[in-house]
């Protein structure tokens, strides 16, 4: 004995009283009740739902799958809210290494628990509160008709009758629940764009650098090698086509020294002075043809800090935006928009090289100076 569907095994007796308990559902079974969100639980259920399912099991399920559901809320507020207290650690929303790899293990755990505690009590609800009975559904011809779009809505009406969201307010709730703080945690990540720059952009720890110089008596801060802090006299770096980074004097002790040398880091070059042309207004922005300029690029703040000492070229070697060091750093190649900015230099009584302001406009990306 065969069914529709091509099968030639026999069927036993019990399938045939289960048979006729239960009629086989096809997809086009006419729903015999209402609504998705039934609110009316005299309503009769879809034929063929719900069938051979114990209530008692069925509710035990329903409180295991609600729980799991809430936790998969209380763990999604939670991500929140790591996410949250990550930002307001330390200046400026930075934090240290212990910070970060603290709110990496809460947000890695409270995602991990929301995903699962979703996942496993979804796969409860299909497996215990869900019957299975076969269903049957013939290849049709494209685009459906009108018979076949109200098939559709039946069966869908029946599964939705049959999945027990229409009957168990309390699964629905929870799943709601533990869904929406979910779909919130993608929003909360834009955050990660960092916080608004605000002003902090448009000035360097040269201008402060120089402010407390001169509350010192001094004419200016001095220029200091990158990583070993040590000053330059204009004798240290009097070879034409030298180039060295520098910082200024006592940058390393700024409470937030990392972030301050970040932006303030600068090149120095020292071109032959028959080739410099200073820029009109900065005249006396150079020693002798040795002239600073920010190592930033003002295209996406890559760190231009290649040279070119027969050409006079400062290149920055991620898009190969190109400077004339000899031309007040103008852009003369790739897509950065204005130049490097400058640095006023002088000497000081002891023949150290000195800077005596800040530099005159915002350092790096061109956007950062609407920040």
């Amino acid at each position: 004995m065969s069914d529709n569907t091509g099968s030639n095994e026999p069927m036993e007796s019990g399938d045939a009283v289960r048979k006729e308990q239960s009629p086989k559902r096809k997809v086009g079974t006419p729903a015999q009740g209402g609504r998705l969100l039934a609110t009316d639980e005299s309503e009769p259920a879809p034929q063929g739902a719900g069938a051979k399912l114990d209530e008692a099991a069925a509710k035990r399920a329903e409180r295991v799958v609600a729980a799991l559901f809430l936790l998969a809320a209380l763990a999604s507020v939670g991500f929140i809210a790591a996410y949250v207290w990550s930002g307001t650690q330390g200046p400026d929303g930075m934090h240290g290494i212990d910070d970060a790899r603290a709110s990496n293990y809460a947000l890695g755990a409270c995602m991990t628990v929301a995903m699962l505690a979703m996942a496993v009590g979804v796969t409860i609800w299909v497996r215990r509160l869900m019957t299975s009975k076969q269903i049957v559904q013939q290849r049709g011809e494209l685009p459906s008709g009108e018979a076949t779009r109200a098939e559709f809505e039946a069966a869908f009406m029946e599964g939705a009758e049959d999945s027990g969201i229409t009957k168990r307010p309390l699964l629905r709730r929870t799943l709601l629940l533990a869904a929406a703080p979910l779909g919130l945690a993608p929003l909360v990540l834009l955050r990660d764009l960092g916080p608004l720059p605000e002003k902090r952009l448009r000035h360097t720890f040269w201008g402060e650098a120089v402010k407390q110089a001169k509350a010192q008596g001094k004419q200016g801060v001095r220029l200091v090698v990158d990583g070993t802090n040590r000053p330059l006299r204009v004798s240290d770096f009097a070879t034409p086509g030298s180039m060295i980074t520098v910082v200024p004097e006592g940058i390393d002790k700024s409470p937030h020294a990392m972030n301050e040398i970040a932006k303030a880091v600068t090149i120095l070059i020292n071109v032959p002075a028959e080739k410099f042309k200073p820029v009109k207004g900065r005249e006396n922005w150079h020693v002798n043809g040795i002239v600073a300029y920010s190592k930033i690029c003002t295209h996406v703040g890559c760190p231009a800090a290649l040279y070119e000492q027969t050409t006079h070229h400062i290149l920055c070697p991620c898009h190969q935006s190109t400077f004339d060091a000899t031309d007040g750093a103008k852009v003369i190649f790739g897509p950065a928009a204005r130049p490097l900015p400058q640095l006023p230099l002088s000497v000081d009584n002891e023949g150290y090289l000195i800077a005596t302001g800040d530099f005159p406009e915002p350092v790096g990306p061109s956007f950062w100076e609407r920040g």
